[in-house]
Parts: C-alpha cells; sequence; structure tokens
C-alpha cells in the first residue's frame, strides 16, 4: 500500500509545478493573440501594451510602433487567420511561441515570437522572426 501511495503523493506534489507552468503558457499565449488581434483593428495602445519594455524603448509610441508593424510584418498585421503551433521554455523567465499565419494574398507564414516574463509577472514580447512557411509560394 505504501508503494501505492508514495508515488501519488509525489505526483500530487508535482501538480502544483504542472498547474503554474501551464498557467504561465496560457497567459504568453494570450499576450500574443492580444497583441495580433489588436493589429487587426489598428488598436495601436493595446498592441505596444504587449511588448516588452526594451521593445518600448525602440518605438516611443504606439502610432510609430504600429507603424514599424505594418512596413515591415504584414503577415502578422493583418492575418487571415492565425494558429499558436507551440510553446517552449526558453531559460528561467522566458518562452517561446510558434505561430502560424496566413496573410492577406493568402500566402503561408511562421512566426517565432519570444516572451520574457516580466517583474510583475505578465507576459510580454521581446522578438518576432517571421519568415515564409516552407513550401509556401510568392
Amino acid at each position: 500500500m505504501r508503494a501505492v501511495l508514495l508515488p501519488l503523493a509525489l505526483l500530487a506534489g508535482l501538480s502544483p509545478l504542472r498547474a503554474a507552468d501551464e498557467t504561465a503558457r496560457a497567459q504568453a499565449r494570450a499576450t500574443v493573440e492580444r497583441q495580433i488581434e489588436a493589429l487587426r483593428r489598428d488598436d495601436a495602445a493595446t498592441a505596444y501594451a504587449q511588448a516588452a519594455p526594451a521593445i518600448q524603448g525602440m518605438f516611443p509610441s504606439p502610432d510609430t510602433f504600429i507603424a514599424m508593424v505594418r512596413k515591415g510584418y504584414a503577415a502578422v498585421y493583418r492575418p487571415r487567420h492565425f494558429s499558436i503551433d507551440r510553446v517552449e521554455d526558453v531559460g528561467e523567465d522566458g518562452l517561446a511561441l510558434g505561430v502560424s499565419l496566413q496573410d492577406s494574398e493568402g500566402v503561408d507564414w511562421v512566426a517565432l515570437y519570444s516572451l520574457e516574463k516580466q517583474s510583475d509577472g505578465a507576459w510580454r514580447i521581446t522578438g518576432c522572426q517571421l519568415k515564409k512557411a516552407p513550401g509556401s509560394s510568392a
């Protein structure tokens, strides 16, 4: 009986860790989703708020931030659809999210978002690498 109880006790002890990890992943996903949806609506303030302080420092206002996204990240700015395909740990307070997108012309793209947990516990975007999906035409 003790042999059964010990593994159950160990699993019960690990559950809070797993729940916190899944909570963090869900919060990071929500940050990326919130930014993409804000970009779709031209809500520069909300999109900008999802960026980490270092990114905000590079673009001193929501308007300059959204102008950069329009120019260099059109697939993120106006995707027909998008989905978050994977979430991976990067260091102690970082996550990477793989996102599939389709732009307004029907071209498929992949984006790799990096996020960092801030001192207040919020997840903020520290970068986005965008490239055409393998096998994508146009």
